[in-house]
């Protein structure tokens, strides 16, 4: 359908297919044209249509909610790629992702050939920011486009028609505000939710899903808060110790009716008090009256609809959750019936047509009679809605839009959720209730006591609003100073009770007074709660934390942070709204609350163990590895691969290394000493060492294993400079227990004697060594310069005659080879799965005191010797080439210095091979 003469190209963008569809309808009066767009969900319409005087040729089309997402670069998208509180920090971009691809070029490709833009999103803050995000694709492909903003509340022609005819500008206020939340919670959120899931996760038995591997431990700055209240109220519950009390009831019967008289004290917990005043009573029953007062009472209407309250509402008498609640009416508002169901205004404004949305429901079988009376000036029933306080400047309050008796597709939440729509709006614009309230207050022995009755004299707005209830007893009639015995004058006793679990309205209470999460929102923390296990909701919609829940709150609530509490995020939320309104920029909240939650995970982190106590008192220990449940800490950025960061890491054997994160992509690791027992990235940075930075690491090592002028603990660096840790790394690789002799093959050296390169391929090819004080009272071992088979003393026997593991000392099992280059050899294993344990049979036997060689006469002692000595000082198996001293095979040794060291033949002592080579093997 080309233009008209003179006509100008409009590009429409609404934020959902069925918008889009529902606007140009109205607007074309169905005289639309419609064809496909790139995405096939996102069809376009054209139509021509005036805006004022000027001729358009429109073309509407749609989004899916937000185009672009928020996240981090790369090389932090990964969850053991950085330490997480570099999240605080790290570089964020917001991109269309590759499912809406498809949309970014449809809007690209008709962008180009219009003038002017007009943006038909939700009118609140998120669709604003959703409209900045359309305004960034269509002006990057035609910057010389006109942006317009429609504003509407309503799929109906009346408001539609209004919006376009009187377009605005977008609010880039409001999508700053937006931005800021979105930065901020991803922030949080992605740092304690990796905290918390790599600390807790693996580190105990946590099967609450049924998919325990794939099990997150989400933090968010808004559920953790609802999560607090629903915590709260439970240990209220959990705290509270029944308490005995007793009260005093009177009651007297008459012609005219019973009145029950209460009590002016209440009760009291004494019983021996309590006693003493009824034995009074008992004595001088005599009651006389004192007081009768005669009032009128009014029971005011609700207040306009909002978004908490339709939640609120519908939980206490529609029984639906809240998340369903605005699923239903969204559906509702798509389809043209209600107004926009996500606002916070509680105040209609005055060019409102109120009495044209009442007339709508005069032919209702139901409700039209009431509305007809509503109308009627003699039923003087008519009276304009109470002001709430609250506007959002953005969408009334949420009111009917088009008549109906029901939908054939609609399902009786449908139903409900519009009668209440339609029920709470005639009911705000009525008259409150009336009533006649009597009180009266006796006199029995000097103790005072109180009826009150209430009859009601006219139900007004109770008429239609079924969800309200307000009845009363009728009292007989009595005069000052009238005196009667009491029919009935008994002391009771009772129990104090605690209060109940929250309720699903009550929850939303507690949110919206505190700030947490906003009207379009709420529902959404709750399920997250529901989803993530944290909580569970009983029939009666009442909440009650989960182990796992419960066991967080306490974690942190240890601690002495009131992460849980709804202050910290109230605080930001007001923040947002500032931004919103202009008084405070996005920078500077930005700035100020990162900040904030940057040290509160610091802290966090640093009191981790009081988490993992908490964690303790509900949930067992796993025995996982131990790697698995601790954070990874990031060191210093990966020089081989310059895509991702060097991190401590716990090997499932215990010890330590510092590996790449783009593992196994990249396979760069700094083998640590093996005894140590504990090691943590500090923020101290090297001086020396460079490219930095490099963070230096506090070691701790055991005393037992380390030599007595050694200091347990250590602050040193991986990056080359630290003496004393190559010193200790030497001593670990040749008098430790847990050490590979020699680094695989793609291994090298740091200049601190550090192993550095891809780990060994398996655990069975370390080699076992033996502490400095075993070797004062054994025979010294000889090593394999090649590191590719464990070696051991003649004493690796017991008594028994069992092979015993040099690793751990457990008895050894006995295997037979089945490999090509093998078969029919046996060869001895530990037991234990994660030792790496192993020797040949063959060789265990030959095995001689240092000094000898294993050739006989074709071996000098001196050849034996030198092999021994490459084999403390770190003989293995080098690089091939690369300008180093080689033997006759190509092959280099080198000792944990660097520095070269010529090998030979460790069978027959021959230095022109090796002895995997050695034609003397196995005789």
């Amino acid at each position: 359908m080309p233009p008209g003469g003179g006509a100008i190209r409009v590009l429409n963008v609404a934020e959902k297919p069925s918008v889009a569809k529902a606007v140009a309808e109205i607007l074309s009066r169905g005289g639309m044209q419609s064809r496909a767009g790139r995405s096939r969900y996102n069809r376009v319409f054209e139509f021509n249509y005036a805006i004022g005087a000027q001729a358009c040729h429109m073309l509407v089309t749609s989004v899916t909610g937000h185009l672009m997402e928020l996240d981090f670069d790369d090389r932090y998208r990964k969850w053991y790629s950085c330490d997480p509180v570099e999240l605080f920090h790290a570089p964020v971009r917001k991109a269309v992702p590759q499912d809406k691809q498809d949309i970014k070029r449809t809007l690209e490709e008709e962008a180009r050939m219009c003038q002017w833009l007009v943006l038909w999103l939700d009118c609140d803050r998120e669709g604003e920011n959703i409209a900045y995000e359309v305004v960034e694709i269509c002006a990057g492909a035609n910057r010389h486009l006109n942006i317009y903003r429609a504003r509407f509340s309503a799929l109906i022609p009346r408001e539609i028609h209004d919006a376009v005819q009187h377009l605005a500008r977008p609010n880039k206020l409001f999508a700053d505000a937006v931005d800021a939340r979105q930065e901020i919670d991803l922030r949080i959120g992605a740092s304690f939710t990796r905290f918390q899931t790599m600390l807790l996760k693996d580190a105990f038995v946590l099967d609450v899903t049924g998919e325990e591997r794939n099990m997150v431990l989400s933090y968010g700055p808004c559920q953790f808060p609802t999560l607090g209240f629903i915590v709260e109220r439970f240990w209220e519950i959990q705290a509270h110790e029944p308490e005995d009390f007793w009260t005093i009831n009177c009651s007297h019967t008459s012609d005219e009716g019973t009145a029950s008289f209460v009590w002016i004290r209440g009760h009291l917990f004494d019983y021996s008090s309590a006693v003493v005043i009824y034995e009074m009573c008992v004595e001088e029953p005599m009651a006389t009256v004192h007081n009768v007062r005669n009032q009128e009472k009014l029971k005011y209407p609700p207040y306009p609809l909002s978004t908490v309250e339709l939640q609120k509402r519908a939980s206490r008498c529609c029984r639906m959750s809240s998340e369903h609640t605005m699923k239903v009416a969204e559906e509702l508002y798509q389809a043209g019936f209600i107004s926009y169901p996500r606002t916070e205004t509680d105040s209609f404004s005055p060019n409102t047509d109120l009495h044209a949305i009442v007339h709508e429901q005069v032919d209702h079988p139901v409700w039209g009679t009431y509305a007809q009376r509503l109308l009627n000036p003699e039923e003087r029933l008519w009276r304009n809605p109470s002001n709430g306080g609250h506007d959002d400047k953005a969408h009334p309050p949420i009111h009917p839009t088009k008549f109906t008796t029901g939908e054939t597709n609609w399902s009786e939440d449908h139903r409900k959720v519009y009668e209440l729509v339609v029920r709470h709006f005639l009911a705000c614009c009525s008259q409150p209730a009336v009533g006649a309230e009597t009180t009266v207050e006796i006199d029995i022995a000097g103790e005072q006591f109180n009826a009150s009755g209430r009859v009601v004299l006219a139900k007004n707005y109770l008429d239609v609003y079924r969800y309200d209830s307000w009845g009363g007893s009728l009292l007989p009639t009595y005069t000052v100073g009238q005196q009667f015995v009491p029919t009935t004058l008994t002391l009771d006793s009772g129990v104090t009770r605690p209060p109940p679990l929250l309720a699903e309205a009550d929850l939303l209470s507690c949110m919206d007074k505190a700030g947490i999460g906003t009207d379009a929102t709420m529902h959404e923390h709750i399920k997250k709660l529901l989803d993530r296990c944290y909580a569970t909701k009983d029939a009666n919609s009442r909440f009650s934390p989960t182990n796992l829940g419960e066991a967080l709150v306490m974690g942190y609530d240890e601690m002495g942070y009131e992460l849980w509490k709804p202050y910290l995020r109230s605080m930001m939320e007001a923040d947002m709204k500032a931004v919103s309104i202009g008084t405070k920029s996005k920078s500077e909240v930005l700035e100020g609350c990162l900040q904030q939650m940057e040290a509160c995970f610091r802290d966090a982190r640093a009191n981790k163990v009081k988490l993992l106590d908490a964690m303790g008192t509900f949930f067992a220990r796993s025995n996982r590895p131990i790697n698995e449940t601790q954070p990874a800490e990031v060191v210093r950025h990966c020089g081989l691969c310059n895509a991702s960061d060097m991190l401590l890491k716990r090997r499932p054997t215990g010890g330590f290394m510092v590996g790449c994160g783009g593992y196994p992509l990249c396979r760069n690791v700094v083998w640590l000493p093996g005894f140590l027992a504990e090691a943590a990235v500090t923020q101290h940075i090297c001086p020396t060492c460079v490219p930095g930075p490099v963070r230096k690491i506090q070691f701790k090592f055991n005393r037992r294993d380390i030599p007595p002028n050694y200091d347990v603990d250590h602050l040193g660096c991986v990056g080359g400079c630290d003496g004393v840790l190559k010193e200790l790394t030497d001593l670990s690789r040749f008098g430790g227990h847990n050490q590979t002799a020699t680094p695989a093959r793609g291994q090298s050296q740091t200049p601190s004697g550090v192993w550095q390169g891809a780990p060994p391929p398996r655990q069975d090819l370390h080699t076992g060594f033996r502490t400095g004080r075993q070797f004062a009272n054994e025979q010294t071992p000889v090593v394999n310069p090649q590191g590719f088979r464990s070696t051991h003393t003649q004493n690796s026997r017991n008594a028994s005659g069992q092979v015993l593991c040099t690793t751990c000392g457990e008895a050894c099992i006995s295997r037979t080879a089945n490999t090509e280059a093998n078969r029919g050899r046996k060869f001895y294993k530990c037991q234990n799965a994660g030792c790496g344990f192993f020797a040949w049979e063959d060789e265990l036997e030959n095995v001689v005191p240092r000094g000898r060689g294993r050739g006989g006469r074709g071996s000098s002692s001196r050849q034996a010797s030198a092999s021994a000595s490459a084999g403390r000082r770190g003989g293995g198996r080098g690089r091939r080439g690369r300008g180093r001293n080689e033997d006759s095979d190509g092959m280099t040794f080198v000792s944990a210095t660097g520095d070269t060291v010529h090998g030979c033949c460790f069978t027959c002592g021959d230095p022109s091979h090796f002895a995997n080579v050695c034609p003397n093997r196995g005789r």
